[in-house]
């Protein structure tokens, strides 16, 4: 199996400040569902690793974000792309609990659930909690610099890098011919 962990927010979808706590406010950045359309054509397994700490802070509940996970199956499938499962940590920073980013719990997760090493597995994200995580696990760590990608590189830019989602998909699909 050929896996790509990606972050949410950011990565995905545009990133907000004040969380995004309802499917209207779940935007896709300009080609990131195509790029994830393409990993599946090209044979990759695509899941989400997202801290999600307004459910903690009360800002939305599970049924809310279930629903803001529903339009982005939805627009995915319009184009031909899958997400195949969504890993999330529904913690505030605070709580100190095993599976927020920068912690690798969540990576952890995706490793049992598909039974597969982490080492080497490419984990894409725009933030230094994505890169602390994936180093953490001994993951591949692909930094995106959409979000909040490009003040993150400031302080991480030896970290492999690229303007987004759909750069960091295609050098995927290329190495893999």
């Amino acid at each position: 199996m050929r896996l790509v962990i990606l972050d949410r927010d950011g990565v995905i979808n545009q990133e907000s400040d004040a969380y995004i706590k309802t499917p209207e406010e779940w935007i896709p950045l300009p080609g990131s569902l195509a790029a994830i359309a393409r990993l599946n054509k090209a044979g990759f397994t695509v899941a989400v690793a997202s801290n999600q700490a307004g459910l903690a802070r009360g800002l939305f509940d599970l049924k809310t974000l279930d629903a803001i996970h529903a339009r982005m199956h939805s627009e995915l499938a319009k184009v031909g792309g899958k997400i195949d499962r969504i890993f999330y940590c529904p913690h505030k920073p605070e709580d100190n609990c095993d599976c927020r980013k920068p912690k690798p719990g969540l990576l952890y997760q995706i490793r049992d659930h598909y039974q597969v090493p982490l080492k080497d597995l490419p984990f894409i994200g725009d933030a230094g909690r994505d890169v602390a995580a994936a180093q953490s696990a001994g993951a591949r760590s692909i930094m995106v610099l959409t979000g909040r990608g490009r003040e993150a590189l400031l302080a991480l830019p030896h970290v492999e890098h690229y303007p987004d989602l759909a750069a960091a998909a295609d050098k995927l699909i290329a190495e893999t011919h």
